[in-house]
């Protein structure tokens, strides 16, 4: 792995869209309104004693290392396409990052999308690659099996379906 791949974020293309969106909003609407709060702020008085500034101007600079942290990430995003590794039938044949994988567990079916670690949001089914069930079902296939090792012990999964 070059130094190269070692600094890239790895993004579906929805999750960079909305980095991008993200970003669009704190640009165009965001930040003007805070500088008007804080230029609104700086009327008040006595600078050292003007809460409403103080707050403005952390509230700013929250923003800021928002913009400068998504213009970051995106000038470094590798977007990765699935739908190039798909097969004949229009199936993906092995588990990679933006597939959406279909598991069982002790006769439960859950349905994952794998996602770079930026895009992770377990409590709607996007699990990073680098999670360790991201990690297991990378490079896997329909019909195989992974074994995690979790908190209450081994938890032996079953590949339904990838898309």
């Amino acid at each position: 792995m070059t130094q190269k791949q070692k600094n890239d974020f790895i993004f579906t293309n929805e999750g960079l869209e909305a980095l991008k969106k993200e970003l669009q909003i704190l640009i165009d609407n965001k930040r003007p309104k805070i500088i008007e709060r804080v230029s609104r702020a700086r009327d008040f008085g006595d600078l050292s004693e003007n809460a409403e500034y103080s707050n403005a101007r952390e509230e700013l600079a929250l923003i800021e290392g928002r913009i400068d942290e998504l213009e970051n990430l995106i000038s470094r995003a590798k977007v990765i396409n699935s739908k190039q590794l798909k097969g004949s039938k229009n199936s993906v044949k092995e588990i990679t990052i933006g597939c959406r994988v279909t598991i069982t567990m002790n006769g439960t079916e859950n349905i994952f999308t794998i996602v770079g670690e930026w895009e992770a949001d377990p409590m709607n089914k996007k699990i990073s690659h680098n999670s360790p069930l991201g990690k297991a079902l990378l490079g896997k296939k329909i019909g195989e099996q992974v074994e995690i090792e979790a908190p209450a012990g081994k938890v032996l999964y079953s590949i339904k379906k990838i898309e």
